[in-house]
């Protein structure tokens, strides 16, 4: 079965048993047959894998491994003590990219529409896990510190919606601009802030990326231009933001952002209509994530296709909790607006975990057994790991590590951000203009001493 050259590999992986059988035997599988790789499909879907099943499984395993080794044992060394090399399993083990068949999107006016089957690459699978995780653990760790009072004021949670940052990050450019509302933590950390600067900013220290004086829904980073705190009032901006692209002819584009409770204004239809007549390349975003504050969308909205809603502009409707819909439906949008043909409404139908903000326990209108059969069903960090651990992509082992390395680095940045000093008094009207000699400003008595700095 195995020459002398051959090390023994012992992969035991709860829920990656058949991968590591393949990984040392070869092509046994055809003999084993069907039986093993289902049983390899229920341990996937097992959280326990410990029934009866996957240990006669692990016993086969075990059972050839030992006959092996005793058949190759050198001559030196006795019948009863064999020796047997574990080694760690290495890259060339994993799938290096695997094919993944994704929902088809919703479209309106639209004679094509995303790709259903895509791509993902082992290296790309790997740096959405890790930052879909960290989108998580970061915002997980906000609401500790808001509830230790630590952070105060307003503050609004993504953990939940993770698949919608990072499918539209990884489908764009850097040079891309990006416009959001004020449930911005998450696409402040894609965009290129650090978790270091978010959580600072959440607690008003000098080292937050908008130096402690924005706060939750004002934060900003290269081509990121919040974090608003009016509701839809960073839509116009976004087109806006477009229309420089166009006047510069750069090739570069405006992904504008709104929820379903902002819908319904006025501004919106407003912009929709201007981008059209302009031809702005803008892709109107609306994470639908079924309630504005407390009121779901069916109370709120006479017509709930929110992709439908710039008539005249074409749009999609996509699964926003399946970060490989997103991407591939934002690189479909992406493609519209470089082409010249103007604007695209996307809407992700998506799910937060927490309430509308930290005041918001968020099971007054909704119950928690809904919560969790999200959760449970549809969460985008479960779904994807699944995808991987099922294509061979990646070990449990090294999702854990991710993981133990995510938790490390958020307990880092809190720490930061609980120590950092606040910004002092002299600092407050600084960066009121940009490229500006030091003015003088007015505050709210004669005596006021305050100036801006640039």
């Amino acid at each position: 079965m195995c020459d002398r050259a051959t090390f023994i590999t012992i992969i035991i992986i709860k829920r990656g048993a058949v991968a590591g059988f393949r990984a040392v035997f070869g092509g046994r599988e055809e003999e084993e047959g069907p039986d093993v790789e289902s049983q390899g499909r229920t341990e996937r879907r097992s959280d326990t894998g410990q029934g009866a099943t996957s240990e006669k499984m692990l016993t086969n395993i075990s059972n050839l491994l030992r006959a092996c080794a005793h058949r190759h044992v050198s001559t030196e060394t006795s019948e009863s003590s064999p020796k047997t090399v574990v080694s760690a399993r290495t890259y060339a083990d994993f799938t290096t990219q695997a094919t993944f068949e994704i929902k088809k999107c919703d479209v309106h006016k639209l004679d094509e529409a995303p790709a259903t089957q895509v791509v993902m690459t082992r290296d790309e699978g790997l740096q959405y896990y890790r930052v879909m995780q960290l989108m998580r653990r970061m915002e997980l760790k906000a609401d500790q510190l808001y509830k230790q009072k630590i952070i105060r004021g307003f503050c609004h949670l993504y953990d939940g919606q993770e698949a919608c940052a990072v499918g539209i990050e990884a489908a764009i450019n850097p040079t891309d601009h990006l416009i959001t509302s004020y449930r911005a933590h998450g696409y402040t950390y894609t965009r290129g802030g650090t978790v270091k600067e978010i959580l600072a900013e959440l607690t008003g220290r000098r080292g937050g990326i908008a130096k402690g004086k924005g706060g939750s829904m004002h934060m900003y980073c290269k081509n990121f231009y919040g974090g608003n705190g009016i509701v839809g009032a960073q839509v116009p901006l976004g087109a806006g933001v477009a229309l420089a692209c166009k006047y510069q002819g750069k090739n570069e584009l405006c992904v504008c952002l709104y929820g379903d409770g902002a819908a319904n204004q006025g501004q919106i239809f407003e912009t929709y209509n201007m981008a059209a007549l302009w031809k702005l390349p803008v892709i109107f975003i609306c994470e639908n994530n079924r309630y504005g504050m407390g009121t779901s969308v069916e109370r709120a909205a006479a017509s709930t296709d929110y992709y439908k809603r710039g008539e005249f502009i074409p749009g999609l409707r996509v699964d926003g909790m399946d970060v490989l819909c997103v991407r591939e439906a934002t690189r479909f949008a992406a493609d519209h607006c470089r082409s010249g043909k103007g604007p695209i409404i996307m809407e992700l139908q998506t799910y937060r975990y927490h309430g509308h903000s930290m005041s918001d326990p968020g099971i007054s209108y909704r119950t928690r057994e809904e919560v969790q059969e999200v959760r449970s069903k549809s969460d985008p960090i479960s779904n994807l790991k699944d995808r991987m651990l099922s294509n061979n992509m990646a070990s449990v082992e090294e999702l854990k590590e991710i993981d133990v390395d995510v938790r490390k680095e958020i307990e880092d940045a809190a720490q930061f951000a609980t120590t950092d000093p606040e910004p002092p008094l002299e600092e407050l009207c600084n960066h009121i203009f940009s490229n500006n000699p030091e003015v003088a400003v007015r505050g709210t008595n004669p005596w006021s001493k305050l100036k801006s700095v640039s």
